[in-house]
């Protein structure tokens, strides 16, 4: 009887969770179960080479939509030879019109160099005053070789659009590794005074980890960045090792922050961000947490954020290790539901 109440359940999140896949979409959508996020569009931008977005992206949207009910559209890189998903091609996300019914958008690119008509429908959204989060990489989010948006280039020496989206819009660009790559995790250590900030909820001290390095950021950051998180460089990329000695962690970097954005349409949006996010970052209970409240926070449903989100994954998780050329090879958008 036990048993068979179980593989009801089951079944019962399979299917809240299969995708709306139609014949030939280079995408992914997932209509959403029930929950305080029902009726709200998550668009998730995935997009590089090495950290492994086209694993962390589908895994958090499961957990938005299942757990949540945000209703949420993932797209890839895809090479357009074969129509697989290939983060080394870095000139194509399709789907990006998606943005124009989007309530709130998670990018995590890295050196695109899009088109203009894909590139449009990101700038259309960000200026329009609409929430943003960015992970991990999204601080160099665009290398843009030329076209209408090159100030939206990481590395953009535009006046008053210096750094591009990710200093202008984010709060950082891209400036280094400040742990040992591939070596020092970070430890994610609740910044002063925001304990009871909502995206912190039901997150205990130390309980946000990943095998990421911190970045290095420039202090202070951009705009009106609120810190709430420092970046505790560990010796290993264990959850329990300990903190390394020395300057590296005196100060200890930003790794999540808030701030806002004002665009061409004089709306000051909601913008999180996180240089934390690898696939293999979101094993860690305590990082989807964060991820998952800052999604409620972005688009305004702080107060209905639970004391302790569900974040439990959805379905099997075995994201593979960060490594440039790492990402599996020949898997379409379609593969993903099988």
């Amino acid at each position: 009887m036990l048993r068979a109440f179980w593989v009801a359940a089951t079944a019962i999140v399979l299917l809240a969770t299969t995708p709306a896949l139609h014949a030939g979409d280079p995408w992914l959508t997932l209509d959403g179960d029930d929950g305080p996020g029902k009726g709200k569009h998550v668009v998730l931008v995935s997009g590089d080479e090495e950290y492994r977005s086209e694993e962390a992206l589908p895994a958090l949207a499961k957990i938005l939509a299942t757990r949540h009910g945000f209703k949420c559209t993932i797209l890839f890189a895809i090479d357009p030879k074969d129509g697989t998903i290939n983060p080394t091609v870095t000139n194509n996300i399709p789907g990006l019109v998606a943005l124009k019914t989007a309530d709130l958008m998670i990018i995590a690119t890295r050196f695109r160099n899009l088109p203009d008509d894909q590139m449009k429908h990101v700038v259309d959204y960000v200026e329009s005053g609409k929430p943003v989060i960015g992970m991990r990489t999204a601080t160099h989010a665009f290398n843009l070789g030329g076209g209408s948006y090159k100030k939206y280039t990481w590395g953009s020496k535009e006046k008053g659009f210096e750094g591009g989206f990710g200093k202008q819009v984010l709060g950082e660009t891209w400036v280094n590794h400040h742990g040992s790559h591939g070596k020092e995790g970070t430890r994610g250590i609740i910044a002063e005074g925001q304990k009871d900030n909502p995206i912190l909820k039901g997150i205990e001290e130390g309980a946000i980890f990943g095998t990421t390095d911190v970045y290095t950021v420039s202090l202070p950051l951009a705009g009106d960045s609120k810190v709430l998180v420092l970046g505790q460089v560990t010796e290993t990329l264990q959850p329990d090792s300990k903190p390394v000695t020395g300057k590296k962690n005196d100060p200890m970097m930003p790794v999540a922050w808030t701030k806002t954005y004002t665009g061409t349409a004089g709306k000051a949006a909601r913008v999180f961000t996180t240089t934390m996010g690898a696939s293999q970052d979101l094993q860690f209970e305590g990082t989807r947490r964060m991820l998952v409240n800052a999604s409620y926070w972005a688009v305004g449903l702080e107060d209905k954020i639970p004391a302790k989100s569900n974040v439990e994954l959805v379905g099997e998780f075995k994201p593979l290790p960060f490594k440039f050329g790492g990402h599996k090879k020949g898997v379409k958008p379609e593969d993903l539901v099988k």
